[in-house]
């Protein structure tokens, strides 16, 4: 069992390595630089005609974009999250917030979720819980109270496996978690999200995934951000670890669960290194719905404030 105060330390060293590039993939890429537009000169599209909204689970948003899980529990993510509310609300798309297990047996945080929601307005807030806690018993009871007092319109399931086996006193018991999944989307009242964390969730993993019913796929693929490689900074190494590149390359993911399309009806979501607009418009056309990135506005949160964070001139 980790204490708050171990908690706490843990989710302050990530908000602190993600905030460089310290953590990025060292050889594994994204994989976008594969792929390029064809020109087409002869275009008769009207610019200013185009639509950029999305429907999100019955609720509009402005973009095909959201601002990813980050993370949560700490004074300092308080302040990260109530930030991210606004820019959110400006923008009118989503947020992710950060892993909730903080708050599963606690009230300590329900303001917090109320600040984020009245600075949020109405946009969606997607929440979020780990794997290893999932499985747990009684998971459904706390989950459903969460759920009431976070506000959120979706639950985000993280899938970790690599993170976890390099983290100190990471949790890796994971046994039964498909049927825990399946149980989520049975007895919660809500979408039911998975994502990986930077290892990327291929076409066999998606397909025992969408079979439980779960409503959106976030493949999360290599070439952003090493959680391995977060958890082996931690731990005093260093990136030239045999673990530090491990993952599938997101464009391979978002092909692979797109090949899935006939067979299911979900969202696809591509996150995993995608840092500009030309990430954005590759994933699209790769065949994923909506795109996200947590790593690169926590920076430009960091550098620039709430206006750097904007969508301004095809970049992130």
């Amino acid at each position: 069992m980790t204490s708050d105060d171990e908690l706490i330390k843990r989710k302050q060293e990530h908000l602190d390595l993600c905030a460089s590039d310290a953590v990025a993939f060292r050889e594994t890429t994204t994989g976008f630089e594969h792929y390029s537009f064809l020109h087409y000169a002869l275009s008769e599209v009207n610019i200013d005609e185009i639509d950029l909204s999305f429907n999100f689970f019955g609720k509009v948003i402005g973009l095909p974009f959201y601002i990813s899980c980050m993370t949560g529990g700490t004074d300092e993510t308080v302040n990260i999250n109530l930030k991210l509310a606004r820019v959110a609300k400006e923008l009118k798309i989503p947020l992710g917030l950060g892993s909730q297990r903080y708050a599963l047996d606690s009230d300590r945080f329900n303001s917090h979720f109320d600040l984020i929601r009245e600075a949020s307005g109405d946009i969606p807030l997607i929440g979020n819980i780990g794997a290893a806690q999932v499985v747990e018993a009684g998971i459904i009871k706390k989950l459903s109270r969460l759920i009431k007092i976070s506000h959120i319109h979706a639950l985000t399931v993280h899938l970790n496996p690599a993170q976890e086996l390099f983290q100190k006193g990471g949790e890796t018991n994971f046994k039964g978690l498909l049927t825990a999944i399946a149980n989520l989307k049975k007895e919660l009242n809500v979408p039911i999200f998975v994502k990986e964390v930077g290892s990327g969730i291929d076409e066999k993993v998606a397909d025992e995934l969408l079979w439980t019913g779960v409503d959106m796929i976030d493949v999360a693929g290599a070439g952003g951000t090493s959680w391995s490689g977060v958890e082996i900074l931690r731990n005093g190494g260093d990136n030239q670890h045999d673990f530090w590149d491990w993952g599938m390359p997101t464009t391979y993911c978002i092909r692979r669960v797109n090949s899935l399309r006939a067979s299911y009806n979900f969202l696809l979501t591509a996150s995993g290194g995608i840092n500009s607009g030309m990430d954005i418009a590759k994933s699209l056309a790769l065949g994923a719905d909506l795109t996200a990135s947590a790593r690169k506005i926590l920076r430009e949160l960091h550098k620039n404030g709430e206006p750097g964070v904007v969508l301004r001139d095809g970049r992130l």
